[in-house]
């Protein structure tokens, strides 16, 4: 009787059983895979939009000049302002560091005046800048400008609104 050779095991591994029930992983991996292309997608849109108005807000900014003729000049650098209410009129504050904001100023802190602060409007120059504080009395309408240094402030202007103090016409 011939002899039978010992049976050698194959060389090909095992099948692999699938974990997780098949399907169902098959549908997790393909909705994270919608979420990353829709991420993707959402970031590529980001730029784009980014890049389109980086180019494009200059020819905006071309009207610009003719409506400019009307206000005074920006302040040169940057200029941080503090804005206080010295009325019980709620909102001041608001209005005038809007009208600041768009005359190029840098309004860091907004709040009521302290009691007993004079009823009149004054814008105070509190690091010897008195071409800035002009420009920001020229554009609140306020007549009354003064230096007042205070090198513990971390300011350049303090304004303070008061009773005689109205919004300009547009604000």
């Amino acid at each position: 009787m011939p002899r039978s050779k010992p049976k050698r095991p194959s060389a090909s591994p095992a099948p692999r059983r699938k974990s997780g029930g098949g399907a169902k992983a098959g549908r997790w991996q393909t909705l994270g895979l919608f979420v990353t292309l829709l991420a993707v997608a959402a970031l590529v849109g980001s730029l784009a939009w980014g890049v389109w108005e980086h180019f494009h807000a200059p020819a905006a900014q071309a009207t610009a000049p003719a409506a400019s003729a009307t206000r005074p000049a920006a302040p040169a650098g940057r200029v941080r302002v503090q804005v206080l209410n010295a009325t019980p009129t709620h909102g001041l504050a608001r209005v005038a560091t809007t009208v600041l904001r768009d005359h190029g100023f840098d309004v860091v802190e907004t709040g009521n005046a302290p009691r007993g602060t004079p009823p009149q409007s004054v814008v105070l120059d509190r690091v010897g800048n008195l071409a800035a504080a002009q420009q920001a009395a020229d554009a609140l309408g306020i007549t009354r400008v003064e230096t007042r240094r205070d090198p513990a402030l971390l300011l350049d202007l303090t304004v303070v609104l008061g009773s005689d103090w109205h919004a300009p016409a547009g604000q």
